[in-house]
């Protein structure tokens, strides 16, 4: 008796196909010679088309990642530039310098909004929150200042002073505030219960971030070490090592999808781990000198480095030249 595979009662039965792992950025696809000294700091804006690259002489630059291009020269620090944000509706940058300042743009004219004084030493890293309306600040002075947006008044509208050192690296997600200290703490503002989680890494700590789902804390510090930590427990759930980082600041950072660690190195390449494994998935060669900064898409797997100079954009694939559209 024929049997069709649409008649009640029988399904047929397909193996499911194994889950294709994760592709990392790997091809580069191009790099942007910024002409701006060594650049400090690269970051892409909230919805991954614009990159913000950070200069030691003085000046903040917009690109066109898909095209490379500039668009506009922000000048206005007295000193190098060392951090960048972009609003999550582009209207707004805000940067940091080692002039103690940070400074509000408006991105389409390119102008000064509001120039922010009260660090008492170079401000390593600023950020919007969510809606843009505060910033935040992280100075060597051992401070993080909160800043209001909308109003006129130029005093702070909260500093939080518990750090016994300088603070290197300021994250924030909703009512969180996570900052990073060379007194080797990481610490964790929860602005909504007023309350503050310490842990302790005993290494200088030159980066943090959330993990993209909120549960995750990450961190890198002077030990050549990443390290990943439960957001509520402070419990370690992996450790990232073979990079080299032992007298820069550099950056660390997951994956758009929280597959992957990825950090700077000293010795001119981004290592990329599985981070459930903790296994070396890439190291990706980038130069011959300290790779300074990366910023990962925020949706997409596409990747910022910054070496001396120039920053590179990196893909899971080499782009269709016109070449290769023609002969197609």
């Amino acid at each position: 008796m024929f049997l069709s595979c649409f008649d009640s009662g029988y399904v047929m039965a397909f193996p499911q196909p194994r889950p294709q792992a994760p592709q990392l950025p790997q091809h580069l696809l191009r790099t942007i010679d910024c002409q701006q000294g060594a650049v400090r700091a690269v970051r892409f804006n909230a919805d991954g088309n614009y990159l913000l690259s950070c200069g030691s002489d003085k000046s903040l630059k917009l690109w066109s990642v898909s095209r490379g291009t500039l668009l506009k020269t922000y000048s206005g620090h007295g000193y190098e530039v060392l951090d960048a944000d972009g609003s999550y509706d582009n209207s707004q940058l805000c940067s940091c310098s080692s002039d103690k300042t940070v400074i509000l743009w408006d991105v389409g004219t390119g102008q000064v909004t509001r120039k922010l004084r009260g660090h008492a030493g170079k401000v390593n890293c600023v950020q919007f929150n969510e809606e843009a309306t505060v910033i935040l600040s992280g100075s060597i002075d051992g401070t993080v200042r909160c800043w209001d947006t909308r109003s006129r008044r130029f005093e702070p509208i909260q500093v939080l002073d518990e750090a016994r050192d300088s603070i290197s690296s300021v994250k924030v997600a909703q009512h969180e505030l996570l900052t990073g200290s060379v007194d080797g703490r990481v610490r964790r503002y929860d602005l909504r219960m007023g309350q503050l989680h310490v842990d302790f890494i005993s290494s200088p700590i030159t980066c943090v971030c959330f993990s993209q789902d909120g549960q995750c804390t990450l961190s890198s510090s002077l030990d050549s070490t990443v390290r990943l930590l439960d957001k509520s427990t402070g419990e370690m759930l992996g450790e990232y090592t073979g990079h080299k980082m032992k007298g820069y600041k550099l950056d660390c950072c997951l994956s758009s999808k929280d597959t992957h660690v990825l950090s700077c190195s000293e010795d001119g390449h981004v290592y990329c781990w599985d981070l459930v494994e903790g296994s070396l998935s890439l190291k990706l060669p980038v130069g011959k000198a300290v790779v300074q900064s990366l910023s990962f898409h925020p949706t997409e797997t596409c990747l910022l480095t910054a070496m001396e100079g120039r920053v590179q954009v990196w893909g899971t694939e080499p782009e269709e030249t016109e070449e290769d559209t023609m002969a197609t």
